[in-house]
């Protein structure tokens, strides 16, 4: 099989091709092609590639480019890992919305509508061409927000195009893990909701599949504060809400310490990173060109634990949860999902996966058209959405709410509609004014050359005149 992976320069490549290498299966991917915007980025990228593929028989091999037509020709997957815009862009996010008083995180609340505004004419046009150079590939998506560029590239791909996350993963192991599940990647889950907007409220064993064992959790204070979602949200409110949120959540139920912790950091999370990729790359930059690809792998592993390491710092901050622990700086394994999904597809393998797809009938509030996160049953046809239990009302009204933002974000992003961006800011549950809605626009315009696209109604009708 062939797969392409679009931001091929990016810095988690290394993750899906470590995957690859422990795929010794009939049917594996064989072949890799890189395609990156920036060439610079994809030679540190190979070179990191190269170091792991070093004494593997039968590695898959590797080619890059710049030019996306001949990316995608005769894939079999896309997997799409864009960050338009990049760290820059993340950290121009945050600072615009942090100046408002309000949350800049890369897809919650202003910082994910911009993130949105920004990608989604890119991910339409990927989408585009997709359907026409590879009309057979299966489009992994992982570029964020995930659940909304899935929706997004599903209006021309339909259900050939799949979100994936490893938000909901490694909060199913820990959970599972807590609960004594033998098999922790074999428990099935009860989850649902939005991409970085669900609710972990069953867990039943392979060998127990009527059994719910999540109750019993919130009657052990320990094993309740033992993991990391319950370190952030305290066992007093999950027992409040009787489910695990996703650590996501944390921005939504206590945003104003999490503004406050991220206005009074020393860096914002998206400076953090640009800084230390900056580093990374450029390393790999001052190696001597056609020098042997050793040590590449060691540089980025260390770069990599880093990160892992100081993962949503300011809402630990916020919680006093402290460190993260040794069992948390485990990846949450969005490889390996992509891994199983492919598997899956290509295998016609059965597989579970919590997945981002079409909404079709599962849950009631939202349309058919509309991407949820649930689980869903994979084979050959593609992911089917399994049946998840009801939403409670506070969780129906955050969902709704939220859909609602993204659907003015495509709007907006296919449409070039102005007033329609205003709209998905001020309409955001985390932000609380429309004039600051307005000010939030015209601040990420001013940062965000690619958001010229977004026009008012008036000069919009001027031009056509």
């Amino acid at each position: 099989m062939r797969l392409t992976i679009l931001g091929g320069g990016g810095f988690r490549v290394p993750l899906v091709y470590a995957a690859l290498l422990r795929d010794r299966a009939e049917g594996r991917v064989t072949h890799v092609t890189l395609h990156d915007v920036e060439p610079a980025r994809l030679t540190a990228i190979g070179r990191v590639l190269a170091d792991q593929a070093d004494g593997v028989t039968d590695a898959p091999s590797v080619s890059a480019t710049t030019d996306l037509d001949e990316a995608l020709r005769g894939a079999d997957f896309v997997f799409s890992a864009i960050r338009v815009g990049g760290l820059e862009g993340r950290a121009a996010d945050e600072r615009v919305a942090l100046a408002e008083g309000v949350l800049g995180q890369e897809t919650v609340g202003a910082g994910g509508i911009a993130y949105g505004l920004r990608t989604v004419p890119v991910a339409l046009d990927i989408a585009r061409r997709v359907a026409r150079l590879a009309p057979d590939a299966w489009v992994i998506n992982f570029t964020n927000p995930a659940g909304l560029v899935a929706e997004a590239m599903s209006r021309h791909l339909g259900d050939r195009v799949i979100g994936i996350c490893d938000s909901p993963v490694g909060l199913g192991r820990r959970v599972a893990g807590v609960l004594g599940v033998a098999d922790p990647r074999r428990a099935r889950l009860d989850y649902v909701g939005l991409n970085h907007l669900g609710w972990l409220r069953g867990v039943y064993a392979e060998d127990a599949p009527g059994r719910d064992l999540l109750p019993a959790l919130f009657d052990d204070e320990s094993a309740l504060t033992s993991f990391e979602e319950g370190r952030l949200f305290g066992a007093e409110w999950l027992r409040s809400l009787g489910s695990v949120p996703n650590e996501y959540l944390h921005y939504y139920y206590f945003n104003r310490e999490t503004v406050a912790a991220y206005r009074e950091a020393k860096q914002t999370r998206g400076a953090f990173l640009r800084d230390q990729q900056a580093r990374f790359y450029d390393d790999m930059a001052d190696r001597a060109p056609g020098s042997p690809p050793s040590g590449a792998l060691a540089a980025w592993d260390r770069t990599r634990a880093e990160r892992e390491a100081t993962y949503m710092a300011a809402n630990r901050e916020a919680a006093g949860a402290g460190e993260r622990a040794a069992d948390d700086l485990e990846s949450g394994g969005y490889e390996y999902v992509a891994l199983a999904l492919m598997r899956a597809i290509a295998r016609d393998e059965r597989a579970t996966l919590i997945l981002n797809v079409r909404n079709r009938s599962t849950l009631s509030l939202l349309d058919e058209a509309a991407v949820i996160e649930v689980p869903c049953l994979v084979d050959a046809t593609g992911a089917c959405p399994l049946a998840v239990s009801p939403l409670t009302g506070h969780e129906a009204g955050l969902v709704a709410a939220v859909k609602a933002v993204e659907r003015c974000v495509l709007e907006a992003g296919e449409s070039g509609s102005a007033r329609a961006a205003v709209k998905a800011f001020a309409l955001h549950p985390l932000v609380d004014s429309v004039g600051v809605a307005r000010k939030l626009l015209d601040g990420y315009r001013s940062v965000h050359p690619g958001l010229g696209y977004l026009r008012s109604e008036g000069s919009r009708l001027q031009s056509r005149g």
